[in-house]
């Protein structure tokens, strides 16, 4: 069947959720993609910042036939062996800094969901367990849309339809440090922060805000906690992006982590650390997929492969190539990003049309906003793929904005 068959299909049998797919897509490998008309496209999404390793990674596959072969699904009345350790190596990766020769040793406690939402629904109602209501979040974030999750994300368009919501949450100007403590009390439960926001288009906050937002936090007795579900496992070319350089201790109450960390297998993670790893008692929360033995030792694989093929330092090395490229086109305005998380700010506000014609020329990439385009490939996108999109670049541009746009 074509693509235009299986779309007229999926119209009549799925809710209007998404509108109508851009492709149907039938297999992948690495950073490529292929649908069903055959044609072949260089995913420069990678679903949304999940497939880590891309699509059918050998390491992948093994981790998970492998487990499925031994151990599929369990009840939280049991633990296995892959939940255990995914849990202490997240708390390991938390507790490191960018150099990884010291360590912030701060004692937690990991629960597993199935995706960033109930991992930020999961840390929503830890932050209840404080005694207090009140939030502290940022315009322009976005944790998700279930009723919690959505209460906590400021887009009118996404929060209006469902309203009234639950919590007590103020909004505040991302990146602006006064205007957080301002807003933060000695009755604030937490500051939720991205330490980048990636639905907003990529966007990163001056030096020192993540610190200031600890400081803040601290003053008053509330809890930090970052979401980390588009940032973690390595896409900013760290672990999380909170351990960024030079940007100061920043130890987190709370991180939230999902989208990569088991490389397209859903699962999230809410990590408490020092106070807030022991706030849930047992029947405050739970779950019956998360932390099965098969996400948790697809999330295992992905970790592990991250090292041995030192793909943090890939990331960092070909992320600044594509910015310095991307950026080079004086109809794009500015390039922001770290690693293979890029967002760019175009001329005029054709998104939309650059979207498409980078489909057209087989390059996958995202329009978050009106004049904004994003990037998040596999972080095993190969230089020649790179370099490919980089070619098409000039010509994506002229079809979508014409070749004398300033």
């Amino acid at each position: 069947m074509t693509n235009q068959e299986w779309t007229e299909r999926y119209t009549g049998a799925l809710m209007n959720t998404f509108g109508p797919p851009k492709l149907v897509l039938t297999r992948g490998r690495g950073a490529h993609v292929w649908d069903e008309d055959g044609t072949e496209y260089v995913d420069l999404l990678g679903g949304i910042a999940v497939n880590s390793l891309g699509h059918a990674h050998p390491a992948l596959l093994e981790a998970v036939t492998g487990q499925l072969g031994t151990l599929g699904h369990i009840s939280n009345f049991f633990a296995s062996e892959p939940q255990v350790r995914l849990a202490e190596r997240l708390l390991d990766l938390v507790g490191r800094v960018a150099s990884d020769t010291e360590r912030i040793e701060t004692p937690g406690r990991v629960f597993f969901a199935n995706s960033g939402a109930e991992a930020n629904e999961a840390a929503f109602k830890l932050t209840r367990r404080t005694g207090r209501t009140h939030v502290v979040a940022a315009q322009g974030g976005f944790h998700g849309r279930t009723m919690g999750a959505l209460a906590l994300t400021s887009k009118e368009a996404y929060r209006t339809p469902f309203e009234p919501l639950p919590g007590d949450v103020t909004f505040v100007p991302y990146g602006d440090a006064e205007a957080l403590a301002a807003a933060v009390t000695d009755e604030t439960a937490a500051i939720l922060l991205e330490p980048i926001q990636g639905e907003a288009g990529v966007v990163i906050p001056p030096d020192g805000y993540l610190a200031a937002a600890r400081a803040i936090a601290t003053e008053h007795g509330a809890l930090l906690w970052l979401d980390e579900v588009q940032t973690g496992i390595g896409r900013t070319g760290r672990w999380f992006a909170h351990q960024k350089p030079g940007a100061g201790e920043v130890t987190p109450d709370i991180v939230t982590v999902a989208k990569g960390l088991a490389g397209g297998i859903p699962i999230g993670a809410c990590i408490g650390l020092g106070a807030a790893a022991t706030l849930f008692e047992p029947g405050n929360h739970g779950t019956t997929f998360g932390g099965n033995p098969v996400a948790c030792a697809a999330a295992l694989a992905v970790i592990d492969t991250i090292e041995a093929d030192g793909l943090l330092e890939h990331v960092t090395v070909l992320g600044h190539k594509l910015r310095d490229g991307l950026a080079a086109n004086p109809r794009v305005t500015e390039v922001r990003g770290e690693g293979l998380l890029i967002g760019l700010d175009l001329a005029t506000e054709s998104s939309a049309d650059v979207a498409a014609a980078a489909l057209a020329h087989g390059f996958i990439v995202n329009n978050p906003t009106p004049a904004r385009i994003r990037l998040a490939p596999p972080l095993v996108l190969t230089q020649d793929d790179a370099d490919a999109f980089l070619a098409a670049w000039p010509a994506i541009l002229d079809e979508a904005m014409g070749a004398t746009t300033p």
